[in-house]
């Protein structure tokens, strides 16, 4: 009985080595038409010729760096990409916000101008009367319009 199993051991053994070098053997061969086939068994064609095919088995390891330096350089492709769109978008802030200012520089330039060539000034009561400034107020006015420029025109 055990002998049976030890003949068994090794016919299944050769089987599979002789399977493996079976799976070497590729075939090539072009038709009339001009298409090319590969197949495992010889086709009888004219053209046919045996490519000698060479492998070896995939180191799991290898892959697995491969595979950890692809997932860090996408990574890292995204966090830069993130940076940027965060540098861009503060960037735009930055640009509104000078804008802005500079907006608030030129109004207040303007109201100083126009309180400087001013004679009376005025403001527009709750009940739409103009109520007129006297000179402390307009002082008072025009000091605060300077400040206003320096504050945004600096």
């Amino acid at each position: 009985m055990k002998g049976k199993r030890i003949v068994l051991s090794f016919a299944v053994m050769a089987m599979t080595v002789a399977g493996g070098a079976a799976a070497n053997e590729i075939y090539k061969w072009t038709d009339e038409d001009g298409n090319v086939y590969y197949e495992d068994r010889p086709s009888g064609a004219r053209t046919e010729e045996r490519l000698d095919i060479t492998y070896q088995p995939t180191n799991s390891s290898a892959v697995d760096k491969r595979v950890e330096s692809r997932h860090e350089r996408e990574t890292a492709r995204a966090e830069a990409a993130s940076v940027a769109a965060a540098a861009e978008q503060e960037a735009a802030e930055n640009a509104a916000a000078a804008q802005a200012r500079q907006e608030k520089c030129d109004r207040s330039r303007a109201r100083l101008e126009s309180y400087l060539q001013s004679r009376r000034l005025y403001r527009t009561g709750d009940d739409g009367q103009r109520i007129y400034l006297d000179e402390a107020q307009r002082q008072e006015a025009r000091q605060k319009a300077e400040e206003q420029i320096t504050e945004f025109c600096s």
